[in-house]
C-alpha cells in the first residue's frame, strides 16, 4: 500500500492583531477541512504589523500554528531577541549572521511519526543587504541535513530571485513557498523534479488595505514623500495559505493548492 501523504500548510504573513484574530477564528475550520500534519505561519508582522513578540507568538501557537517563520522584520521589536533565544518554534531566516540569536530551521515531528524540516530563508534583491547569500546558505544547509520532507519559506521581494530559488532547489526539497509581498501569486505548481512552488503565498490581513496597513498614510507617503506612522488595517480580513501534499518516502510534492478565506464568508461565525 502507498504511504499516506504528509500534508503541510503555510499561512501567509500574519499582520497585526486583526490578522491574529482571524487566524484564531478560521484555523479550526481549516484544520477540520484539510487535516494538516503541520501548520506553519509567517509571524514577522504579527506584532503591530512590524515584528514579533512573545505574546503574539503565543497567540498564534494557541490558535493551532505549530511553527512561525520570520523575515526582514524579525528584529523590529527588542523583545524578539529573547524570544528567539528561548522559543525554538519561532525561526529567524537561516542566512542571518551566525552571531544573531535563534535558529533558521526546525525539525517538526508529526503525529504520524514523520519529521518535517521547516526552513526560514530571506532574499537579498531589493532588500536590506544584511543577510548572507541565500543560495549558498541553502547549499551548505542541505549538505548537513538529509530529511526527506523539507519546506522552505523564502521571504523575498523579487519574483526572479524566488523563481531562481525554486528551480535551484527543485528535487532537493519538498516545497519552496514565497512570503513577504503580502500579495498571493497565481503560479502554484509542482516543478518538474518534484518540488512544490509558489512565488508568494500572500497574507493574513485586511483586503481593503495596502499590504495589511491603513491606506491613507501610505498613499500620502507616495504622493508627497513624507513618512507617516503606519497602522494595521481593520475589517474585511483574508487568510491566504498554501497546502502541499508530500510523499513521505521520496519527499516529493504530490499536489499544491493555494487558498483564500474571506472574513465576509465567515462573518456570522466570527461575530
Amino acid at each position: 500500500m502507498p504511504s499516506k501523504p504528509v500534508r503541510l500548510i503555510l499561512i501567509g504573513d500574519v499582520v497585526g492583531r486583526y490578522g491574529r484574530k482571524f487566524v484564531r477564528a478560521v484555523l479550526p475550520l481549516v484544520k477540520e477541512k484539510y487535516r494538516p500534519d503541520v501548520v506553519i505561519a509567517n509571524g514577522e508582522n504579527s506584532a503591530g504589523g512590524l515584528g514579533i513578540i512573545r505574546r503574539t507568538a503565543d497567540e498564534l501557537f494557541e490558535a493551532g500554528v505549530n511553527i512561525l517563520t520570520g523575515g526582514n522584520h524579525i528584529w523590529d521589536k527588542k523583545e524578539a531577541l529573547d524570544l528567539l533565544k528561548t522559543e525554538k518554534r519561532v525561526l529567524k531566516p537561516l542566512n542571518f549572521h551566525v552571531s544573531t540569536p535563534g535558529n533558521g530551521s526546525m525539525a517538526y515531528q508529526t503525529d504520524s511519526g514523520h519529521a518535517v524540516l521547516v526552513v526560514s530563508l530571506q532574499g537579498r534583491v531589493f532588500m536590506e543587504p544584511v543577510v548572507d547569500n541565500p543560495f549558498a546558505a541553502m547549499e551548505e544547509f542541505l549538505k548537513k541535513n538529509s530529511h526527506p520532507i523539507v519546506l522552505v519559506d523564502f521571504h523575498a521581494e523579487a519574483t526572479a530571485e524566488k523563481q531562481a530559488m525554486g528551480f535551484f532547489l527543485d528535487g532537493r526539497v519538498s516545497a519552496v513557498l514565497g512570503t513577504h509581498t503580502h500579495v498571493p501569486t497565481a503560479d502554484a505548481r509542482v516543478l518538474e523534479n518534484g518540488t512544490a512552488y509558489q512565488t508568494d503565498v500572500g497574507m493574513t490581513g485586511s483586503l481593503d488595505s495596502i499590504i495589511g496597513m491603513k491606506r491613507e498614510p501610505i498613499i500620502s507617503k507616495f504622493y508627497n514623500g513624507m513618512h507617516q506612522k503606519f497602522e494595521v488595517a481593520q475589517g474585511n480580513q483574508v487568510l491566504d495559505m498554501t497546502v502541499v501534499d508530500v510523499d513521505p518516502k521520496s519527499g516529493k510534492a504530490l499536489n499544491i493548492e493555494a487558498c483564500r478565506y474571506y472574513e465576509a464568508t465567515y462573518g456570522q461565525q466570527l461575530s
